[in-house]
């Protein structure tokens, strides 16, 4: 009979309750699915004393991680506790040399040390599988390393923060402003202790990062990330937007272009129509561009004990039924180093910005426009107010460097007040 396929799980949070929660519920169907039983041996927190609504006491404890992770009774290692350094990189090392498997929902950790802990893996004969660590119950990882292997990747894009869609959702709804959102939010327990990581756009850009080794067959690059956070969203963005047929989402690019290879994490503008403009509340989607395939759209949940538990399950079952894939889809000695692209594609650009109540005004912004060589689409002008008035800028294609540029010089005019806003217009 085939032996159990013993785990090991380190972090009893969320995540890790839900991951126990599933294999007590499911324990039969798992076994019959997989081939084989799939068993807990021991688990590791940081509290052992608190009750955690489900029943731990058949499981054998490990105050450290480490020491978990080296146990002769785990086969795989599950590491669920977070944290790019520290114990969760301790303890994935430790089992690593041990001669484990191991399955983490650790982004950050794999953004960061992903590629020499593939090396490592690999080296050892042993496998890391993170589905869990983007796109919460979305099984994205494996659609880009498996179900679309066969294909080239040339874009992958793609809300991955639930929280920033929730709050930039709310506002268009609600007509409240980002502090009062984002302040509920926190009520409502949807952001990280760190609150940056979510509307910082960090959380979702290594995500991306992670996704980009896979579609390209490149190693590992967080740095390299442009990342710019939703903080500096308005209410009257949202709904101006929404005028011009637009909605506003924090969104990952990954594309590979002649200037190298291109990620981003920003603000952007996308169809309103689109599968992503329709995108609601804290769920996730990505889309996935392939040259035999087309475009592949997956949307679900993002995060929460059950969808992100789900994933893990994924990963472990994986384990058990013999299937073993490289962590970033292909060997990690094969991965290229990335060359960040130097410049973004071109794209077109929504503007808004307040011009004072004086003969020529546009004509002067359109200047300072057309001598950075950037055209104009579309233009409108909302009610006047204490001597200004908003104006909305839609640009034809142009570059980053060029708007960044007159944006620099509309102070110039003398009838630009405050500082404009720009956001970048994105094909979908």
């Amino acid at each position: 009979m085939t032996k159990p396929l013993r785990l090991g799980i380190a972090g009893l949070g969320t995540v890790g309750i839900g991951t126990v929660k599933i294999i007590q519920r499911h324990a039969q169907m798992l076994a019959r699915r997989a081939g084989r039983e799939i068993r807990i041996s021991a688990i590791s927190a940081r509290n052992r004393k608190r009750d955690r609504g489900v029943d731990l006491s058949a499981y054998a404890w490990e105050d450290d991680p480490v020491a978990l992770a080296r146990r002769d009774d785990v086969d795989v290692y599950v590491e669920l506790m977070g944290g790019e350094n520290g114990p969760a990189k301790a303890s994935i090392e430790a089992a690593i040399a041990a001669g484990k498997d191991v399955v983490t929902a650790n982004k950050a950790l794999l953004a960061i040390h992903g590629h020499n802990l593939a090396l490592a893996a690999e080296a050892a004969g042993r496998v890391i599988r993170f589905e869990a660590a983007v796109a919460g119950g979305i099984p994205v990882v494996k659609a880009l390393s498996e179900g679309l292997a066969g294909n080239e990747i040339r874009r992958v894009m793609g809300v991955m923060n639930g929280t920033c869609n929730y709050i930039l959702t709310r506002m268009e709804e609600s007509g409240l402003t980002y502090d009062a959102v984002f302040e509920e939010a926190r009520q409502l327990g949807y952001l990280e202790a760190d609150p940056n990581l979510d509307v910082g756009g960090i959380d979702a850009g290594h995500k991306l990062s992670l996704l980009a080794a896979i579609a390209f067959g490149t190693r590992v690059c967080f740095d390299a990330v442009q990342i710019e956070g939703i903080g500096r969203i308005s209410i009257d963005d949202i709904r101006r937007a929404r005028d011009m047929g637009y909605r506003i989402k924090l969104l990952g690019v990954a594309q590979m272009t002649g200037r190298g290879l291109e990620q981003r994490m920003t603000p952007c503008l996308v169809p309103a129509d689109s599968p992503l403009g329709q995108l609601q509340g804290g769920t996730n989607m990505v889309v996935i561009e392939g040259d035999s395939v087309g475009q592949i759209v997956l949307r679900g949940a993002g995060a929460g004990e059950g969808p992100t538990a789900s994933a893990v399950l994924a990963d472990i079952m994986e384990i058990a039924r013999g299937c073993r894939v490289s962590t970033f889809g292909q060997p990690a000695a094969s991965l290229s180093e990335a060359v960040p692209a130097a410049t973004s594609a071109p794209a077109r650009w929504y503007l808004r910005m307040q011009l004072a109540d004086k003969p020529g005004a546009l004509a002067k912004v359109a200047t300072v426009l057309g001598d950075e060589g950037i055209s104009i689409d579309r233009m409108r002008q909302y009610g006047h107010s204490d001597a200004t008035a908003p104006v909305l800028i839609v640009t034809h294609k142009t570059t980053r460097e060029a708007i960044d540029h007159a944006l620099s010089r509309l102070p110039e005019t003398r009838v630009v007040e405050g500082d404009p806003v720009a956001i970048r217009i994105e094909t979908v």
